[in-house]
């Protein structure tokens, strides 16, 4: 599938943020192109996502997707300069929006292969763990920082993370942010496959291109069916979240983090 983005000298420039797509015969592959802020989840980035696995979910030639980042990072998170949520109601809606890339990736009918290099933090993390397969390279790095910017882990990660590791595994994750080498992430389940470097995409493809010869309908109903609960997850951590975006906890996380010094929380 052609890229209609690569002829516009604007998305392919230092400041491009795009979704590229790659399709050989049924197996189509994402990969995130926002090397300014090593591919960080912006909203556009998520709308773009969101409107692709849409047109997939009514595309029957496509039957497995992977999903990777560009120039040796997978994601950094979210983008945390676009983070101003100006009311309740602006934050409920920012995540419904994102909420839908979840969905899709995590309870639609087709299987998501990650194919992780480097960086895979934060929302970077919750993205990767939405998916069915993670490949991750020897020397891919894994964390979920959420805490020290006054949030919570969302995008799903409540839900699809103790389906990974367990929740007392998950617990420790989310409250003390540590980076996690591949070696261990695959040790306790967070990562699928471990790869030498630069042979994630390569491994995420042959997977990807298995998945695409089996019967689609049996993998379809599967997810379903590991999928249950996710919406009640989605919906409680979309209330909780959106208080969180106005506490006074999360605008000293976000001033500290672009400030580059340590954060001093008060619990407002």
């Amino acid at each position: 599938m052609s890229d209609p983005a690569m002829s516009d000298p604007a998305m392919t420039g230092p400041g491009r943020m795009r979704i590229i797509e790659e399709r050989t015969g049924a197996v189509l592959t994402l990969t995130m192109d926002y090397p300014a802020r090593r591919n960080a989840l912006a909203l556009a980035l998520r709308e773009e996502l969101a409107a692709i696995l849409d047109r997939v979910e009514g595309d029957a030639g496509v039957r497995a997707i992977v999903l990777t980042g560009s120039e040796g990072v997978f994601s950094a998170g979210g983008d945390i300069s676009s983070m101003n949520v100006a009311g309740a109601a602006a934050g409920r809606d920012r995540l419904r929006r994102v909420h839908r890339v979840i969905r899709m990736m995590v309870a639609g009918k087709t299987p998501v292969v990650a194919a992780v290099e480097g960086w895979c933090v934060g929302a970077g993390l919750s993205i990767a763990c939405a998916c069915d397969t993670i490949v991750a390279a020897e020397d891919a790095k894994f964390a979920a920082g959420f805490g020290k910017i006054g949030l919570m882990g969302d995008l799903g990660l409540p839900f699809t993370l103790p389906g990974r590791v367990g929740v007392s595994k998950a617990k420790q994750i989310l409250f003390y942010g540590a980076q996690i080498a591949a070696p261990e992430a695959e040790r306790i389940g967070l990562v699928d496959q471990m790869v030498p470097p630069g042979q994630a995409l390569s491994a995420a493809l042959e997977k990807a291109r298995f998945l695409a010869e089996q019967a689609p309908l049996p993998l379809a109903l599967t997810k379903a069916i590991l999928a249950e609960g996710l919406d009640r997850a989605l919906e409680t951590e979309r209330h909780y979240q959106s208080m969180l975006f106005l506490s006074d906890d999360h605008a000293e996380g976000r001033d500290a983090f672009l400030a580059k010094r340590p954060p001093q929380f008060t619990g407002g």
